[in-house]
């Protein structure tokens, strides 16, 4: 806020010496590539100078699962618009501009797969013909999972009702603050680079590097310095990054790359283009007993590394059930490869498409069966835990039915019902609409490894990568102060905040004695960074354990000095007390002696004061409910969002007020996602929306008062108490929004199926008389059996 902070940009803007690089992309969505020349006075290199480069390589252990190279620039075929073809470099931007628009590309075009439909057809092109034949998957389908429990066909034939829904997103896009951006520093002396990058894993982006270029990790050196929003879409190593560190080799120069806001729409991930066919067989009073779903996910061109393209068709396979008793279940989760920019995860990955259709699914079937949508709801929330969905997913302590009777309670169902009767006979329409979910998070190893099977043969085995624990390193200095070293990467969430917090309740000082030191690969343990709403959970875990290690031995060290036993000793306010007494000493006065009387310590151990956390869980479920009130304009398909409440349980808040900032975010992300953000491209491949003239983020002026209510389930399933947060928001409020405005449109017949829920198209649904709906499903296209 102060204007001090430390981007990438800022970083090269003072390097009078960097180079800086742009990019040549194709400007077609699939074709051959003729031709690539670079005029004689360019600085530029393509795919033939990376010869020896090794392409990215993202892997599951999965026969259903379809590994696909992505090089780091395109050699003979380019396969989205937007894809890096040649790097240039020049003294200054303007120059490196001009540069690249010179660079002379020629390209066969060839027939383009845009959407899932085309790429399910039985005679659509292939996006990636280097596939074995042999493989099990349809062609174009990278991975295909399915799970069914024994009596799934019996219970849709015994049920009451079967209750359909048909539910899809239009593709989005992170939009970070700021864009992607490198700065690589080649060290002539020592031969190694720093590169500056905008990431969220700093030490999986210099494995990825490391591996790519075949060089030892120890010659690269990757710090994220502040970097303005993630939201998942900087978790992926980038092309371009490893481009950057390679030209910064080759001509042992400083190279910097700061990415414009066209480039990020075009090739900095875009997320959760999904269709699903969700069918529910309820009892006659509501009771959900199956859930059978087909799911099918554009995935665009290319995998995303570290996770895989599997991370979003396999999230969905797994929590679809959610927050509900599902007894049978039967899903088919596939993901599909197009002529698109490639798909990464953004806060939230699958789930808030998952939560739409479970949630419209609910609502539909309170229709349809005469129930109110509340009681629907509690009734089918599971109440009993730990709980083992039908997909094995254990879920810990929660309260999913609690938050849904303070939402509703703070909703006011009568006040809002006599307030919606008087606005419709005035000509106007409100809705109110609800959303539960359960988000899971904090998982370490147990849970990512689990996307895996045993299958692949050894070097296979070898690129596979499996995130999960965290590692920290707590040190006390000889004046009583710590640094806390963490492997997990904060980049806007006050991570360093409240793990601080945690570790100086462990040590009894004041959050102004631990400065944490973060996103430096050169001086920090190797962790996975900062995602999937982990960090406090794992990272925090971490530090307690460490903080709690170097407490034992500094209450060895006081009770050695006080009389008494280790555990009488209370190490509060800066001091080591002997309980029941007066008795105490200044820890920074423990820690002196430990370093410069280390003669004198009475356990003889290491003259220093240093502990080490290691954490690494299975994960814990938060949950909510989120209410949405909207009023709808039938003339001109304006919604206006008049109240927003959110019943929160994130267990134990280690800081409060981060906590409601995190809440808050994530509801304008999810509000964004139901109204007004969506990728567009045209009928040739070519992506229409690439400014902020055409891609519409929320501002202020749509974004209400959000209404938060905490409840406090302590899980043993995470160390802290805490469960993770950052994701919530964005999960439950596109359901919320599209029940709310499916609820102020019944008069017309109109529900809500497909995201966002433009003006136009709720204009043209009205009009029409008809839902609000993607035309079909992508399987729709294929082959009947």
């Amino acid at each position: 806020m102060r204007g001090w902070g430390n981007y990438v940009a800022d970083i090269a803007s003072h390097n009078d010496q960097v180079l800086h690089a742009r990019f040549v992309r194709s400007s077609v969505a699939s074709g051959r590539i003729v031709s690539v020349a670079i005029p004689p006075d360019v600085t530029g290199f393509t795919a033939a100078d990376l010869v020896e480069v090794e392409p990215i390589r993202a892997v599951l252990h999965r026969p259903d699962f379809v590994e696909v190279a992505t090089p780091i620039l395109a050699g003979d075929r380019v396969r989205f618009v937007g894809e890096p073809i040649a790097v240039v470099v020049a003294a200054t931007e303007a120059e490196a501009e001009d540069a690249a628009e010179r660079v002379a590309v020629e390209i066969e075009q060839l027939p383009a797969v845009l959407s899932a439909s085309a790429a399910l057809a039985y005679d659509a092109p292939i996006v990636h013909d280097d596939v074995p034949e042999d493989h099990p998957n349809a062609p174009n389908v990278v991975v295909d999972g399915r799970i069914t429990t024994p009596n799934a066909d019996a219970a849709f034939a015994a049920a009451h009702r079967t209750v359909s829904v048909r539910v899809s997103s239009g593709r989005q896009s992170a939009m970070p603050l700021e864009a992607r951006a490198a700065h690589a520093a080649f060290e002539r002396s020592s031969g190694r680079t720093t590169l500056h990058a905008t990431s969220q894993m700093p030490h999986v982006t210099r494995t990825g590097i490391a591996d790519c270029l075949g060089i030892p990790e120890d010659d690269l050196r990757v710090v994220a310095p502040d970097v303005g929003g993630g939201f998942g879409a900087k978790m992926t190593l980038a092309r371009e990054d490893v481009a950057i560190v390679w030209v910064a080799r080759r001509l042992r120069r400083d190279v910097a790359w700061i990415e414009t806001r066209e480039e990020n729409f075009l090739a900095g991930w875009h997320s959760r283009e999904q269709v699903y066919d969700v069918d529910g067989a309820f009892t006659a009073d509501g009771e959900l007993v199956a859930l059978r779903a087909d799911i099918v996910c554009d995935l665009g061109a290319y995998c995303c590394y570290p996770v895989t393209w599997g991370v979003e068709p396999l999230m969905a396979l797994a929590e679809l059930s959610g927050p509900y008793k599902v007894p049978e279940y039967d899903v088919r989760s596939r993901g599909v490869t197009t002529n698109k920019c490639p798909i990464a995860p953004y806060r939230g990955v699958s789930r808030p498409i998952q939560v739409l259709a479970l949630e419209r699914l609910m609502d539909v079937a309170a229709e349809e069966l005469g129930i109110d949508r509340v009681a629907i709801r509690d009734l089918n929330l599971v109440s009993e835990f730990p709980h083992r969905s039908p997909t094995g997913l254990v879920l810990d302590e929660a309260s999913h039915r609690e938050t849904l009777a303070i939402a509703a309670g703070m909703a006011d169902l009568d006040d809002f019902a006599a307030r919606q009767a008087v606005a419709r006979s005035q000509g106007r329409y409100l809705g109110i609409g609800f959303s539960c979910f359960a988000e899971r998070t904090g998982y370490g190893t147990p849970a990512m490894v689990a996307r895996s099977r045993p299958f692949g043969h050894a070097e296979a085995r070898k690129a596979l990568i499996t995130p999960g624990f965290e590692r920290v390193v707590v040190a006390m200095d000889p004046s009583g102060c710590v640094t806390l070293r963490i492997g997990a990467s904060p980049h806007g969430q006050g991570l360093k905040t409240s793990l601080a917090q945690v570790v100086c309740d462990e040590l009894g000082l004041s959050p102004d004695q631990v400065r944490v030191i973060a996103s430096d690969t050169d001086a920090t343990p190797y962790g996975w960074g900062s995602f999937a709403s982990r960090a406090m959970v794992i990272a925090g875990g971490a530090s307690m354990l460490a903080a709690q290690d170097l407490a034992e031995r500094l209450r060895g060290l006081a009770a050695d000095r006080l009389g008494g036993l280790p555990g009488d000793i209370e190490l509060t306010d800066g001091r080591a007390r002997l309980r029941g007494t007066e008795s105490s000493v200044p820890i920074a006065v423990l820690a002196r002696d430990t370093y410069h009387s280390s003669h004198l310590n009475p356990d003889k151990g290491e003259p220093a004061l240093e502990s080490v956390g290691v954490y690494d869980p299975s994960g814990t479920f938060a949950n909510a409910c989120h209410v949405a009130e909207v009023e709808v304009d039938p003339l001109t398909g304006q919604v206006d969002i008049t109240r927003f409440l959110v019943a929160e349980d994130a267990g134990k808040l280690i800081n409060p007020a981060i906590v409601d900032g995190q809440i808050q975010g994530g509801v304008v992300q999810g509000i964004a996602n139901a109204l007004f953000e969506e990728l567009l491209y045209d009928e040739r491949g070519v992506l229409v929306t690439t400014s902020l003239m055409d891609f519409l983020p929320p501002t202020v002026a749509e974004v209400p008062d959000i209404e938060i209510a905490h409840v406090c389930t302590v899980s043993p399933a995470t160390l802290t108490g805490a469960k993770g947060v950052g994701e919530g928001g964005t999960i439950g409020a596109p359901a919320a929004i599209a029940n709310a405005i499916s609820d102020a449109l019944r008069p017309f017949g109109v529900g809500v199926f497909h995201l966002p829920a433009t003006p136009h198209r709720i204009r043209s649904a009205i009009r029409d008389g008809h839902d609000l709906r993607l035309d079909r499903h992508p399987s729709d296209s294929e082959i009947p059996a």
